[in-house]
């Protein structure tokens, strides 16, 4: 059953964190909300979360150092992330797309309801 199934939201924007941490308990799911890429990197090591969503422009740590570090942990290097973010780096966005867990959401082009579509996409694979 998915009611154990856990997403780490790393947001710093408090509003859009707990908006999707909303939306994501109501999908059935378990939320964990971090603030920044540091808080996101501890809460990862110590939940294993079974999906990541991910911005990329954070204080303390950017996220695409998170992403790294989720990476090089064993059970980090499988798990689907999905990056929300504003910017469009088209280099980035090619590499990530090499990469068959990780997705890549441009939050001007999304609505809530396309984020927790995208996450039961990937729960259930």
């Amino acid at each position: 059953m998915d009611q154990d199934k856990k997403i780490l939201v790393v947001e710093d924007e408090e509003n859009l964190r707990n908006i999707l941490c909303k939306e994501i308990i109501k999908a059935g799911y378990v939320a964990i909300p971090a603030k920044d890429g540091q808080e996101g990197i501890d809460l990862a090591y110590k939940e294993h979360p079974d999906l990541v969503l991910l911005d990329l422009l954070m204080p303390k740590v950017m996220g695409l150092n998170v992403l790294d570090k989720i990476r090089k942990d064993e059970w980090g290097k499988n798990v689907p992330v999905i990056i929300l973010t504003n910017l469009d780096y088209e280099e980035k966005k090619k590499e990530l797309q090499d990469d068959p867990n990780c997705e890549y959401l441009i939050k001007a082009s999304w609505r809530l309801h396309d984020v927790v579509r995208k996450v039961k996409e990937r729960i259930n694979r």
